[in-house]
């Protein structure tokens, strides 16, 4: 994704079994258990179910990477930092089918879902130039090819209830200039006709990619790509995708644009949004920041009426980049994770 709010190609997860040295961000704080520590009595049948600390709708991953690393760091006696990271493993985050065939990643996170009689949250993120060439460069290789492997992504849900987050970045490219006028037009047709096709399944909701409001201040000039890109026939916008701004920013920035579009609702990737973003205006502010933390845990009871939901749609622990010591982009890593979990205030 872009330099303004990038995200996770889903990569192999044997990295989370490596023995690590002492992990956490150079400013993360003590490694105390907290909300996200192990419930006295709690089965692991129970966790692996998406019980115990988790109360939303959401699919829990019981072999998420997060989940894996509790499991190392159980395994090498490393139980406080086990603990403070199921502040993540406990808790539902979205999964972002990759490669040439999406299917059998969704399948399988339907399938859990199921057994658990839960929602599965789903990140479409494969449209022809994705990221500009950038830190998560990629995408169908042209539009046919990306009909195909939409037409592929909605069939794996089936009748399955799912949320799925449509491209990320997509609109918000147009914008901005990132994405050049000659590809406009088959960029807001291909989301316009993903935006139906996956509407044919007949529990699936769909949130179109807005941006953030760090990235593009001014609402109305998202206002004609989003409804070219089908939004008025979608469930309402996504906002705040792998960034870091804070709850109310993103509110007040959706409640305008939402205004603008008739009163569509919202759902605001909290994931990483605790500490909100990293001071000083830096351009590289979102890249890996220092000092961030786990926003507001994912849930559907959000108080207001346009506001559907609060998603972890980036991962938290995955390498936003190269940057300030980071993996390639879509890593899991496990450091900053913890650093992550370790200042959550919920």
């Amino acid at each position: 994704m872009s330099g303004r709010s990038p995200t996770r190609s889903l990569i192999a997860a044997a990295v989370a079994f490596l023995a690590l040295g002492v992990a956490a961000c150079s400013d993360s704080g003590g490694s105390a258990a907290g909300p996200g520590a192990r419930q006295a009595g709690e089965s692991t049948a129970a966790r692996s179910r998406g019980e115990g600390q988790d109360s939303s709708p959401y699919w829990v991953d019981p072999r998420s990477d997060a989940a894996r690393q509790v499991e190392a760091w159980d395994a090498q006696g490393r139980d406080a930092d086990a603990d403070v990271l199921r502040r993540i493993s406990e808790r539902p985050v979205a999964g972002w089918p990759s490669g040439d065939d999406p299917a059998p990643d969704i399948r399988d996170a339907v399938r859990g879902a199921a057994k658990a009689a839960r929602t599965v949250v789903l990140v479409a993120y494969n449209i022809p130039h994705r990221d500009c060439g950038q830190h998560s460069a990629g995408g169908a290789p042209d539009a046919d090819a990306y009909r195909r492997w939409i037409g592929t992504f909605a069939d794996s849900i089936g009748s399955a209830p799912a949320i799925v987050v449509l491209e990320p970045d997509a609109v918000a490219h147009i914008v901005d200039g990132c994405t050049p006028p000659e590809e406009h037009d088959e960029r807001t047709a291909l989301l316009s006709e993903a935006v139906d096709r996956l509407k044919r399944q007949p529990k699936t909701k769909v949130y179109l990619d807005a941006g953030n409001p760090a990235w593009i201040d001014d609402p109305g000039k998202l206002v004609e790509p989003l409804r070219r890109a089908g939004v008025e026939r979608a469930d309402g916008i996504s906002l705040n995708v792998s960034n870091f701004q804070t709850d109310e920013a993103v509110k007040s920035f959706g409640s305008r644009l939402s205004a603008l579009l008739g009163g569509a609702h919202y759902v605001i990737d909290s994931s990483r949004n605790g500490n909100g973003p990293l001071s000083g205006g830096r351009t590289d502010a979102w890249c890996n920041p220092t000092g961030r933390a786990l926003g507001t845990p994912p849930s559907d009871r959000t108080g207001d009426p346009l506001l559907d939901a609060y998603l972890w749609i980036k991962r938290p622990g995955d390498s936003d980049g190269e940057c300030r010591g980071g993996p390639a982009a879509g890593t899991w890593w496990p450091d900053y994770a913890l650093g992550l979990a370790r200042r959550a205030k919920v």
